[in-house]
């Protein structure tokens, strides 16, 4: 099947299923790095790319929100080394893409606590949000600096400060309250690397998502796999619950 066809049939399948909103946990980045005897630098930069394959093919499928875990609150206990090195890599990355990525529609969002980030990055980070928030493209969500549970416990602490009592605090009031606030729900969670878990990532936002793991390192997560995904999605009977 030629690559224009199974795009036209993946943008059906998108449209037919409601399929808004994709969030990944992009794993494997060292592995494959390792397994090709090479530094995790080259498997962090590689998972840049794929990245940027990922959120063409969002946009060519009409996906409309991406939500990606680039840096959880326990990886700062990596080697510095390797901590300030991914913060570099951000920085350059924001700083070398920002005008394609905003050509391109692109409206870029973070969440979680970058107050912990360097005053530069911060304002890199608020730089790429500033440029790009009047755009129409795919939302992109890089979530970094963020723990799910660290994100449950400010929100909570949020809905403290502004006095509401505990018997008029409802589910609606919480989700008002997260980082994702003006976002709908994922509906698919993609984790690469074959690990079977959450780790600490969307645990309010993904209560209904459907779960698709794939064996594949992010660095080779490219658009056929996102395909892949998308039509195991066509397949699930979503229940929420019922």
């Amino acid at each position: 099947m030629k690559t224009q066809e199974k795009d036209l049939i993946t943008a059906e399948i998108v449209k037919e299923t409601n399929l808004e909103h994709i969030a990944i946990i992009m794993d494997g980045n060292r592995r494959w790095a390792k397994e090709k005897n090479l530094p995790s630098a080259m498997g962090h930069k590689r998972g840049v790319d794929a990245l940027k394959t990922t959120l063409r093919a969002c946009k060519d499928f009409g996906i409309k929100y991406l939500t990606v875990y680039a840096f959880s609150t326990e990886n700062w206990k990596r080697k510095k080394e390797e901590v300030d090195f991914l913060m570099e890599l951000l920085a350059i990355t924001l700083t070398n893409e920002l005008a394609e990525m905003h050509s391109e529609g692109v409206v870029i969002s973070f969440i979680g606590d970058i107050s912990k980030l360097s005053d530069k990055l911060q304002k890199i980070l608020s730089n790429s949000v500033e440029t790009t928030k009047n755009n129409t493209g795919v939302h992109l969500q890089i979530a970094f600096n963020y723990g799910a549970r660290d994100e449950i416990v400010h929100a909570v602490k949020s809905i403290v400060a502004k006095g509401v009592k505990s018997e008029d605090i409802t589910e609606e009031m919480i989700s008002e309250n997260l980082y994702t606030k003006n976002i709908p729900d994922p509906d698919l969670l993609i984790r690469t690397g074959g690990e079977k878990r959450i780790s600490n990532y969307l645990l309010w936002q993904i209560a209904y998502s459907e779960i698709f793991v794939t064996d594949e390192y992010w660095p080779e997560f490219g658009r056929d796999s996102l395909v892949k995904a998308v039509e195991e999605f066509k397949n699930r009977q979503r229940r929420f619950g019922k």
